[in-house]
């Protein structure tokens, strides 16, 4: 048997014992030790010499400090009541527009997510803020739950971003200019929200009914109260890619922040910090451990040549650039029914990316190239998070919010799958809308 196709047999192992909803982690580190003491005749030895390196070479990489730090945040900002300031202050500007509440979660979720990096978290935080407001004000439960999950999905795409971070690492990919890079997208995936949520009340407008006005002197405060969080983001992004702090540094400054605002707000107590140590402790532990097992299946598949020999022949086969785009996009939506986004950004990237680095698209260069691909396999994996009928956010939501039948809410959420696809489009065929603001910036 070839080395393909050991490489092609571990793949399609891996795939079957995540159908039986073995953890990510353990089938990768599975199905990359048997492809590893196949193709090498059963060789115990090499295969714990190459993981004693991998381990090594992994966890002394400076740049993964960065992911707990940003996790800290994230935590930091859950249990801080940072995300009930955000709502408030959403709320208090456009609550009274009919759709208003629904849009304020929509803002809110956006503004969560550029201290939060965690679209699980953003979910559930905003979630059990935002519904019960939804709900006393007559929102129909399909736009409650639908908002919710759709608008969680932000708390990716806007910066910070974990699995951005990891496919920095995995490509050498500058982390500022992909957080850069999402800027753009995360602030146009916010806005088709919005969008899809005006033309939802100005078809039904019993669906978002508009709450009462809010005082002038109250919204002005409400505004104030969150000025905070937008300056830990501008530190944390403008610091990064402006040469002030490297990524850990910044991290670092961010939760340090959160925590503070959260702690002079009166939101954290000592509890709350217990709990945000444990949270970050516990999904660090996680990461880290999936990232082991990512790290042992590339590595055999690395040896099996079957990553290169896919890129020759995707390279030398003729099929147009954007078709094989589009299958890999179809690939990682159908990926996104058995894993997370995190664990489809560490499987597939090794493979894709060569793949994608050896394909002419609109004369981008390959620096270019890979910061745009970036971006747009992030937005393509956080659809699975929404997608009937296995979407996290659709679990995380719908437990929330008692009443409303999972039908319902993976009904609200296909209007906003509509705008992802829009969006994706977008991105596809004028890559200039995530390298912009990079180009701006760099100079």
């Amino acid at each position: 048997m070839s080395g393909t196709a050991v490489g092609l047999a571990g793949f399609a192992a891996l795939l079957l014992m995540l159908t039986l909803r073995l953890h990510i982690g353990i089938a990768m580190f599975a199905a990359g030790a048997g492809v590893f003491l196949v193709i090498n005749g059963g060789n115990t030895t090499a295969l714990l010499f190459t993981l004693n390196n991998l381990v090594f070479a992994r966890f002394s990489n400076y740049d993964l400090a960065v992911i707990p730090l940003f996790l800290l945040m994230g935590q930091f900002a859950t249990h801080g009541g940072l995300s009930k300031a955000l709502f408030r202050a959403a709320g208090a500007l456009i609550g009274h527009w009919r759709g208003g509440l629904a849009m304020a979660s929509t803002a809110a979720c956006a503004a969560f997510g550029a201290i939060c990096g965690s679209s699980l978290a953003t979910a559930a935080t905003m979630g059990q803020v935002a519904l019960p407001e939804l709900q006393r004000y007559g929102y129909s439960g399909r736009l409650a739950t639908g908002t919710l999950a759709a608008s969680g999905t932000l708390g990716i795409l806007i910066p910070p971003s974990v699995p951005l971070v990891v496919y920095a690492v995995l490509t050498q990919e500058s982390i500022g200019k992909l957080f850069v890079a999402a800027v753009v997208p995360g602030i146009i995936a916010a806005l088709g929200y919005l969008a899809v949520i005006f033309l939802i009340v100005r078809r039904n407008p019993e669906a978002g009914p508009a709450s009462r006005p809010v005082p002038w002197r109250e919204r002005l405060l409400a505004q104030l109260n969150i000025l905070p969080v937008g300056l830990v983001f501008l530190v944390v992004i403008v610091g990064i890619y402006g040469g002030w702090a490297n990524p850990t540094e910044a991290a670092s400054i961010g939760a340090a922040a959160c925590g503070l605002i959260a702690l002079l707000s009166g939101g954290m107590k000592t509890r709350d910090l217990l709990q945000s140590l444990y949270g970050t402790a516990q999904a660090t532990a996680m990461i880290f451990v999936v990232l082991l097992g990512a790290d042992l299946l590339n590595s055999a598949l690395a040896i099996s040549q079957m990553p290169a020999e896919l890129a020759d022949w995707v390279k030398n086969s003729g099929l147009p650039p954007l078709l094989v785009l589009f299958t890999v996009i179809a690939i990682y939506i159908l990926l996104g029914c058995v894993m997370d986004s995190l664990a489809m950004i560490l499987l597939t990237i090794p493979i894709f990316y060569p793949m994608i680095m050896g394909l002419e698209f609109f004369g981008l260069s390959v620096a270019d190239k890979s910061v745009w691909f970036g971006i747009l396999a992030l937005m393509v994996v956080e659809i699975g998070l929404v997608h009937p009928p296995v979407g996290m956010n659709l679990y995380v939501i719908n437990k929330l919010a008692k009443g409303v039948p999972m039908g319902e809410t993976a009904l609200g959420v296909l209007p906003f799958l509509a705008s992802d696809l829009l969006r994706i489009l977008l991105l596809v065929f004028f890559p200039g809308v995530s390298l912009w603001l990079v180009g701006i910036i760099g100079g």
